[in-house]
């Protein structure tokens, strides 16, 4: 351990260099612990809220779809972010039924992250959906989406062997086990 105190940095500075559909940017001018100023680049995305769905059969009900900036389609837990000031909840219910036509009867908080902590300050709730029933597919008019299920056991080996590389996603699979050990 080095010693030095963690301190909290005061902004001396913000401004707003780019308002995008999804991401504002800003560069934060913050005073270090020795008096020195250093630019930050902050982007901010507000929240988010994804839902790892579970069928009655123990498998887990993911969606694949293109993301641009890896240039390719991702394997992820359905997620999206909140509508103006809505519930991290109602967001994650939401989220479920657009992009996989499923309604849970049991939802229930896991845990929450922030996605990029070293740039973004986006935080993520994450949520457990059982008990699932059919409901109504909405997609959104720029989303293309293939529903997959694979179990627990597989999910984890697709993290480990590179197939599973979206964190919230990474980070939902390793709660759920724990929950479901837990549960046992």
């Amino acid at each position: 351990m080095s010693g030095n105190k963690a301190v909290k940095a005061e902004i001396l500075d913000s401004k707003e260099v780019f308002k995008g559909k999804i991401i504002d940017v800003f560069h934060d001018t913050i005073s270090l612990p020795d008096g020195r100023s250093a630019l930050r680049e902050v982007v901010k995305r507000g929240g988010a809220s994804a839902v790892i769905p579970v069928d009655n059969d123990g498998n887990i009900i993911f969606v694949r779809q293109y993301r641009h900036p890896i240039m390719e389609c991702a394997l992820e837990i359905p997620a999206g972010i909140f509508e103006g000031d809505e519930d991290p909840f109602v967001c994650a219910e939401r989220e479920l039924e657009e992009e996989t036509s499923l309604k849970a009867k049991d939802i229930k908080f896991l845990t929450k992250m922030h996605s990029a902590i070293g740039f973004c300050d986006e935080m993520i709730y994450i949520y457990l959906a059982r008990e699932l029933e059919q409901g109504k597919l909405n997609l959104d008019d720029d989303e293309f989406i293939q529903v997959e299920r694979y179990s627990l056991n597989e999910a984890i080996k697709m993290i480990f062997d590179g197939r599973i590389t979206d964190s919230k996603t990474m980070v939902a699979i390793l709660a759920y086990k724990t929950l479901k050990e837990k549960e046992q």
